[in-house]
């Protein structure tokens, strides 16, 4: 059984526990158990109505084109990223505790919006040159940023995407009308990725990493949130080995995803491959953190 399944069978049997919910809610017009039938339960309570308040005022889309709120599926990633990352947003010692464990260099963890944590970041202008320019849909986005201050007083761009059960193919995604977008930003003589053929970073995962790749470098090229550097995490459970081992792109080679990717990068140090749980556990030496590290273990990490 692969690990989605294992992921379904798992969470329908805490689905009462946890949510108090009987399930049987709809995902793309189908009735599933692991769906909730009241989504905003998939939210942890201490972060569910500030979280709506906050896609609602920045007009971002949520995942799966729900137009009310979060959808009730229960192993979405962008609801993991929430339950995950959203409790460190007004908390300073939480989110420096987190940047710290990423980079010796860091000191501070600084504000990106209202908060320690931003989320579906597009960056200022459309760096890319992509049709749209909207958070959280048809433009390449970045699940959240944080910034953390350096000894020297610069500032580091920290890139999260999150990930969950998802697994890819070797689909070809490349087309001419993408090429004429992301071609050009590959040819650049000071891009972070080079290859041999662009055609190689048309799959997933590496057509997402790519552009997010693009989107920070143009980030910090503009200093943005007056960051002259970046890294690029990849949140990952330990047990997506489909995800984490598969390479493909069949014009790519290494002995696991990120291997393949590092081998793409001009510094390959600045990609970093977490697990939820590592990511995280720096803030259990905080005040008052017991109550949602309770919550991500018995929901994501048993």
């Amino acid at each position: 059984m692969n690990y989605r399944d294992q992921e379904k069978e798992r969470i329908i049997t805490k689905r009462d526990e946890i949510f108090r919910d009987p399930g049987g809610g709809t995902f793309k017009k189908k009735m599933y158990p692991f769906v909730l039938n009241n989504a905003q339960l998939n939210l942890w309570g201490g972060i569910r109505e500030d979280a709506f308040r906050y896609f609602k005022e920045n007009q971002i889309v949520w995942w799966g084109g729900e137009k009310s709120g979060v959808t009730g599926h229960l192993l979405s990633s962008q609801a993991a990223c929430l339950n995950h990352l959203y409790p460190i947003r007004q908390r300073k010692a939480m989110a420096t505790s987190i940047l710290k464990e990423i980079h010796d260099d860091i000191v501070d963890a600084e504000v990106v919006d209202d908060g320690y944590v931003e989320f579906e970041v597009v960056g200022k202008d459309n760096y890319l040159g992509e049709k749209s320019h909207s958070r959280g849909a048809n433009a390449t986005s970045i699940d959240a940023v944080m910034v953390g201050k350096k000894e020297d007083g610069k500032n580091i761009l920290v890139m999260i995407e999150w990930k969950y059960t998802e697994n890819y193919s070797s689909t070809d995604l490349y087309i001419p009308t993408r090429a004429k977008i992301y071609d050009p930003l590959l040819t650049e003589p000071d891009c972070p990725i080079k290859v041999n053929n662009f055609k190689d970073l048309y799959s997933e995962p590496y057509y997402q990493l790519t552009r997010q790749t693009l989107l920070g470098w143009k980030m910090v090229q503009n200093s943005e949130y007056g960051c002259d550097e970046y890294l690029h995490l990849h949140i990952i459970p330990v047990e997506n080995k489909k995800l984490r081992e598969t390479v493909t792109s069949p014009g790519l080679a290494g002995n696991s995803m990120s291997d393949a990717w590092k081998q793409c990068l001009t510094e390959p140090n600045r990609y970093i491959v977490k697990t939820p749980e590592d990511f995280i556990k720096p803030v259990s030496a905080c005040k008052d953190t017991s109550s949602i590290l309770h919550y991500l273990s018995e929901r994501y990490w048993r």
